[in-house]
């Protein structure tokens, strides 16, 4: 079993924000699976189910971002799960808007979420999908920026972007790590974006 987790912030405010990519990915993969997020547990929302035929938990953390690891970690001890079984899906402000990257690991990139979760699970070594938002055009700060909802002109292409992640990991779930990666990592961004 896998436990595939969103990264975002609860509530409404956050809700259309940069920052909640991991939360809409999650949402689009419950839609696409029947898989409903109706249970609470760890300070989370989570949905058990199948994707590819495999059994997975799908999980949205309601700890804010920078202890988004006290979720995951209750969550992976409760179902007895090793970090190979974790997939956590992320916003990347260093990957152009769109743009997908599936990797087995690494630093954080500066990514609080990412970080709450290397340092409670004492690893770094699992799977991520980073999905591009760009970097800020208008001055703002990194911060501001990705507690911001998506600028006019990137609106229509949310929706893309979402359908698209959820796809990289249906992938993933189906053909496992390294092929999904050869597929994933190597498609362009849709000309739409470029």
């Amino acid at each position: 079993m896998h436990l595939v987790v969103g990264l975002g912030n609860p509530g409404e405010a956050y809700r259309l924000t940069r920052h909640n990519l991991g939360f809409l990915v999650v949402d689009q993969l419950g839609n696409d699976h029947g898989i409903q997020l109706a249970r609470r547990r760890a300070e989370s929302l989570w949905g058990r189910g199948a994707i590819a035929g495999h059994p997975v938990v799908l999980v949205k953390p309601q700890t804010f971002m920078n202890r988004s690891g006290e979720a995951v970690a209750a969550l992976m001890r409760y179902f007895n799960l090793s970090p190979r079984h974790l997939v956590v899906i992320q916003d990347d402000l260093d990957l152009e808007f769109g743009r997908m990257r599936l990797v087995p690991g690494g630093g954080t990139g500066g990514h609080r979420g990412i970080h709450s979760i290397h340092e409670t699970l004492g690893v770094i070594e699992y799977a991520r999908l980073k999905i591009g938002i760009g970097r800020p055009c208008h001055g703002e700060s990194p911060e501001r920026y990705v507690l911001s909802p998506w600028y006019e002109d990137q609106w229509a292409e949310v929706p893309h972007v979402v359908a698209g992640a959820a796809a990289a990991i249906t992938n993933l779930l189906a053909d496992g790590l390294d092929k999904a990666m050869t597929v994933v990592n190597a498609k362009p961004i849709p000309q739409s974006l470029a």
